[in-house]
Order: structure tokens, then C-alpha cells, then sequence
């Protein structure tokens, strides 16, 4: 795999949009095998396009930009630019050369008769298309700068390209480049055409239109694992034999053929504003992105979890990150949503909550402080360990003559600061007996 920056659009290309397809590629992990700019490889493109012009198949325009002179003609009104200009002779075109003015290079597109040009894309089949529809498109600026069509055609000649893979828009393009290579004595690679990625509305993604919610690194930085993300895009417009969803790369790669590619554009089902990243993102993404999460060995998982721990201020070990990751896994669906999910393992002091909360379902305010009174002894003496704790507070529970569910509502909450939490026992192991009995303490203070 080749991974070649096409950089020659100098108003376009800028150090923060290279960095940022680097950083995206990086994060991918997806692997090439070779590197290259188009930006150094212009002496090549512009041989590549004086030798066609010695074949005659291309010509100096000199038409001065945005005159008006272009016409059209052709079976489809094609566009010509200047027509003219292709008539002037050889000599007269190196006099006005040789004088400094200045003019394009243009390709001669064959006019003779009901001439066609046509390949076989891998994906929408036999392309034909008669010549007199293709302009005479330009293989040199009047700056000398290569264009789209030339650099690329040079390049994937020189580099022997063997397949070209690349979005639905290009299609119309390949008719140009199959004459750049068919003049410049190349064979011509295989193309295949994608299916686009389009918005909600059906507007193709753009950065400039949607924003940051279609730049890769916006997924890498939302908590999106890259082999999940690889999983998601590969499912827009392709899906194997056997329809399965959750996929290894490796899966992936096994499965993979053009012919399986679907014809249609593709729909990337993005909101945009949204209130959460998980509202965000395509629902597919996220429930990928928590399927594979669930995947991942633990330690595997932890280990991605800690510097996002860390980056947010909190001095959590690695031992203790190993322990909090089980009890969290199935209630996280990106990696930054440990932040939300465990916050309370990290902090030395619960943000404020609702006492409230601390009452258990068909209880009052007298229960919820019976509870907790009675919890406070029996955990400062009972051993810190899921058995123990689980005995000795239904036994508490029993003694107090309230229901399991009521003992530990008010135990939850008051260790957690909300109901939704952890397993019980799991999570007052992980945070220990000094900082239990202290939140007990504190929301014994709230009800009172």
C-alpha cells in the first residue's frame, strides 16, 4: 500500500490539513509500505506531459484566463475552452512560446467520428463514454504547476499502481485518465469506484459543511477504539456474505472483496449539535465501538482507560485502574466515557448530590438514616472482601427488618453519589474501608 500525498492545489494545501490526515492515518494503524508527496515529484509529471505533447496529443493554449473565449460543442454541448487554440500550428505555438507568453498545456481529445472511451470499473461495471462529451482539460497550469488529472496519472504509472480505490465522484474523471495513460504508453490500472458518504440530509460529508463530526480525529479524541472505527467505515457501502456486524481487522480482511461493495451512496447518521458525544456519532459507531470494548481483554482495556484517567487530573495506579475496569466495562460505550462511570473511584469527595436520592424505594428519611447508621458500625469491622460484605450487610438488613434492596440503596448512593452505579460490593472493596465509612458518615450528616 502506497499512501501518497496529492498536494499540488498550493491554495489548498496546508501544513494543518497534512498533519491532520497523518494523525488520523496514524491512529488508524492501518500500515503502508511506501510514502510519497506529489509536491516533489513535479518533474516527473511535467515529462510525463511534454512527452505527450511530442505524440501531438496535446497543445500550448494561450487563451488569457476568464476571457469569455471558451465554446462548446460536442454531442452533450461539451465544454472546449478556446477551440481555436488547438488549431494553431506547431510553428506558430513555439514563436509564441519562445516569446513568453504564456498559456496551458491541454489534452487533444480525439473529435474524429463517434470515437468512445471506455474501462471496466470493479464496481459499476463497463464505462463508456463518447470523447466529444470530454473537454480538452488541462495537464499544465499557465504556471507550469501539474494538474489533478496529470500528476496523478504520472505518478501511479511511475509507482505501478495496480488498483485504484477511490469515491463515486471520480468516475467521471477516469475517462480523462484513461487517455493520459493510454497516450503516455501506461496500462491503465484497475479502478474501482466507492459509494460516497453522505450527511442525514444527503449532502456529500465535507469538513467545511459538517465540521469536526467527518475529521477522523474527532473519534480518536471522543474515545472511539481505531479497530472499531476501521469496523464501522467498512460497513458503509460493503457488508460480507454472512452479515455479520462486529468484526476483527483481521475478519475484515479475510472477508473483503470489491464485488461486495454496494452501488448506493452511504449514510453516516451523525447529529449535529448533540448534547453528548454519544448522541453525536452514528448509533452503529458508538454500539460498535462498546462491542468491541466488551472484547477487549481486561488489562488490555485498562490500559487505555488509565491515560485518560490521568489526563483528566486524577492520580489513579494501575493497580486500582485494573480493579475499577471490570466493574465498569458493560456501562461505558466510548473510552471517555470512564470519566462519567467511575468518577466517583477517582475523587477524594463526591460532588453534591441530593439527599433525597439516600431514602429507599417505599422508605423515609428514618429508614434511610436507620440504614445507614447500622451499615456505618458493621463496616468498620467486617473484612473488606465481596463475601464478607455481602453477608454481614444482609444480615444487617435482616436485623433491621427492612429489605435487602432497602439496605443497600442508601449504601449505594451515599458511597457513589448516585443510584446508578457499580455492583455494590465490587465497588466498596475498590474504594476501601476509610473512604466507605467517611461517605456513609457524611450522608448520615446530610439526613440529619
Amino acid at each position: 500500500m502506497i499512501l501518497r500525498l496529492d498536494d499540488t492545489d498550493v491554495g489548498r494545501n496546508t501544513q494543518a490539513s497534512v498533519d491532520s490526515i497523518f494523525e488520523g492515518l496514524k491512529w488508524l494503524n492501518l500500515g503502508w509500505d511506501e510514502e510519497y508527496k506529489q509536491s516533489e515529484r513535479v518533474e516527473l509529471h511535467r515529462k510525463t506531459a511534454w512527452t505527450i505533447f511530442k505524440k501531438g496529443l496535446a497543445y500550448r493554449d494561450f487563451t488569457p484566463a476568464h476571457t469569455g473565449d471558451a465554446e462548446k460543442s460536442g454531442a452533450q454541448g461539451t465544454w472546449l475552452f478556446n477551440p481555436g487554440a488547438r488549431e494553431i500550428s506547431p510553428g506558430e505555438s513555439d514563436r509564441r512560446a519562445a516569446a513568453g507568453k504564456p498559456f496551458a498545456l491541454r489534452f487533444r481529445v480525439p473529435r474524429e467520428g463517434a470515437q468512445s472511451i471506455r474501462f471496466t470499473d470493479a464496481v459499476y461495471g463497463e464505462q463508456v463514454k463518447l470523447a466529444a462529451d470530454v473537454e480538452d482539460f488541462a495537464l499544465l497550469r499557465s504556471d507550469g504547476m501539474p494538474t489533478y488529472h496529470l500528476a496523478s496519472c504520472a505518478d501511479d504509472a511511475d509507482l505501478r499502481i495496480s488498483h485504484i480505490i477511490r469515491g463515486q465522484d471520480h468516475l467521471s474523471n477516469t475517462f480523462k485518465h484513461v487517455l493520459i495513460f493510454e497516450a503516455s504508453g501506461s496500462p491503465a490500472p484497475q479502478f474501482a469506484h466507492l459509494p460516497l458518504l453522505v450527511a442525514p440530509d444527503g449532502t456529500k460529508l465535507s469538513k467545511r459543511r459538517h465540521g469536526p463530526v467527518v475529521s477522523v480525529t474527532t473519534y480518536r479524541d471522543a474515545g472511539f477504539l481505531s479497530e472499531a472505527f476501521i469496523n464501522f467505515l467498512c460497513l458503509l457501502g460493503w457488508s460480507p456474505k454472512n452479515d455479520r456486524e462486529n468484526m476483527s481487522l483481521q475478519e475484515l480482511t479475510d472477508a473483503f472483496s470489491l464485488e461486495g461493495i454496494n452501488r448506493s451512496n452511504a449514510v453516516v447518521n451523525f447529529k449535529e449539535p448533540a448534547a453528548t458525544p454519544e448522541e453525536t456519532f452514528d448509533p452503529k459507531a458508538v454500539w460498535l465501538n462498546a462491542e468491541h470494548l466488551r472484547g477487549l481483554p481486561v488489562e488490555n482495556l485498562s490500559a487505555r482507560l488509565l491515560p485518560i484517567v490521568r489526563a483528566a487530573g486524577f492520580n489513579v495506579t494501575e493497580e486500582k485502574m485494573l480493579r475499577i475496569t471490570p466493574l465498569i466495562r458493560e456501562r461505558i460505550k466510548l473510552l471517555r466515557d470512564v470519566l462519567a462511570a467511575a468518577d466517583f473511584f477517582f475523587v477524594d469527595q463526591l460532588p453534591p448530590y441530593d439527599p433525597v436520592e439516600l431514602i429507599p424505594q417505599k422508605g423515609d428519611a428514618a429508614m434511610a438514616l436507620k440504614v445507614l447508621t447500622r451499615a456505618r458500625e458493621v463496616l468498620g469491622n467486617v473484612a473488606f472482601k465481596h463475601d464478607p460484605l455481602d453477608q454481614a450487610l444482609r444480615a444487617a438488613a435482616q436485623e433491621l427488618g427492612v429489605k435487602a434492596g432497602q439496605m443497600f440503596q442508601p449504601i449505594r448512593v451515599a458511597v457513589c453519589g448516585r443510584k446508578n452505579a457499580p455492583p455494590l460490593f465490587e465497588t466498596l472493596e475498590v474504594l476501601g474501608r476509610e473512604t466507605t465509612v467517611e461517605r456513609i458518615e457524611r450522608a448520615v450528616g446530610k439526613i440529619q
